[in-house]
């Protein structure tokens, strides 16, 4: 879908390089710029997220291999840069000189903190941003530690995947305008931004403060439970209509404890009730009771497992050999692919020959 447009990525980690594997992925020329010495021991060296990618390797502190990071940047629909604020300015490669050299260049910063705010120089990771932002808040039970998988929410879900819907949103208005224009991506912003659907699950627009007392955080139907043989099942009937389907293969419908789906007085004693019962048997007992059905009832599977998941593997939502996603999302009439992952510096002799080509070396 995005064949024809050039994105360079100035070498980083986390979520600026995942945004750039996605666009890779959709199939725009993405050329990262490795670093010839760098501080992520991944970088250029087998790294799943430059899959697809074409890699080159400047010195951005030698004026020769920093003219040719400035030739990219004029050859490029869009940028991706992950430093904390002014260190390209710093380099002369910030905004104000690369869109004098391309207008239409879409320029994408991806922190965590954002580029202006008390904390904007800061260091700080996932679990940082994603606890100021208010989305770790619900992350587990009431009672126990907040904690969620490292990386989904705050630097994939806040961070990489706004800063490609801004990427994609800042080159159409440039094909319209021919002007292009600065994307500040901010995993505090995204992952803030993402707890709008949760919060409107409850009438009054907001979520109550006491976790375990709100509509998707609380309910004996809406957890997560642990197995006789360790294993656990995740459970989410929140429509009615689903919610009766849970409780006629448990065979608990004319049960009186569970009668009232929505009294949240109730949810803490149903809860345990209904953890004793699962507790009796094996995760994949509990699997084959709810196969086929709509009561919203799934195992919980590491990603080797999820592999070989029927419907995961009638999708083929996992690639093996190595074990890595596929690409998404999915297109009609489309087979992607994910591509390989580049040397460090393979591409660096054809890139500054086309770079040549062009005049722009």
């Amino acid at each position: 879908m995005l064949k024809g447009h050039r994105i360079v990525e100035f070498e980083g980690l986390g979520p600026g390089p995942f945004a750039a594997m996605m666009l890779a992925d959709l199939g725009a020329e993405v050329i990262v710029i490795h670093r010839p010495v760098s501080a992520n021991p991944t970088a250029g060296q087998g790294n799943l997220l430059d899959r697809g990618k074409r890699s080159i390797s400047l010195d951005l502190k030698d004026n020769a291999d920093l003219e040719v990071a400035r030739a990219l940047i004029a050859s490029a629909d869009a940028l991706i840069e992950g430093n904390r604020p002014g260190v390209m300015e710093r380099l002369g490669l910030g905004p104000e000189p690369s869109h004098e050299a391309n207008p239409k260049l879409v320029y994408g910063r991806m922190t965590g903190w954002g580029q202006d705010g008390p904390n904007a120089n800061l260091a700080g990771h996932d679990y940082n941003y994603i606890a100021t932002s208010g989305a770790l808040w619900y992350a587990s039970a009431a009672g126990d530690v907040p904690q969620t998988p490292a990386t989904l929410v705050g630097d994939v879900g806040g961070g990489a995947l706004y800063l490609v819907a801004g990427i994609l949103a800042g080159m159409l208005s440039a094909a319209k305008s021919g002007k292009g224009t600065v994307v500040d991506a901010a995993i505090v912003d995204g992952s803030a931004h993402m707890m709008a659907l949760l919060m409107s699950m409850v009438p009054s627009g907001n979520l109550l403060k006491a976790r375990g007392k709100s509509l998707l955080d609380g309910p004996h139907w809406s957890k997560i439970y642990r197995c006789s043989d360790g294993g656990y099942l995740s459970v989410q009937c929140l429509e009615t209509k689903f919610y009766a389907i849970f409780l006629e293969r448990l065979g608990l419908t004319d049960d009186p404890r569970f009668a009232a789906q929505y009294d949240s007085a109730q949810w803490p004693v149903q809860t345990a009730d209904l953890a004793a019962i699962f507790t009796s048997q094996p995760v994949q007992y509990w699997a084959s009771l709810f196969a086929g059905t709509d009561a919203c009832v799934a195992p919980v599977l590491a990603p080797e497992d999820a592999a070989i998941e029927p419907h995961m593997a009638a999708r083929k939502v996992w690639q093996t050999d190595p074990l890595q996603p596929a690409p998404a999302p999915r297109f009609d009439g489309q087979v992607t692919q994910p591509g390989p992952v580049p040397g460090k510096g393979q591409d660096e002799q054809a890139i500054r020959a086309e770079l040549r080509e062009k005049g722009l070396l």
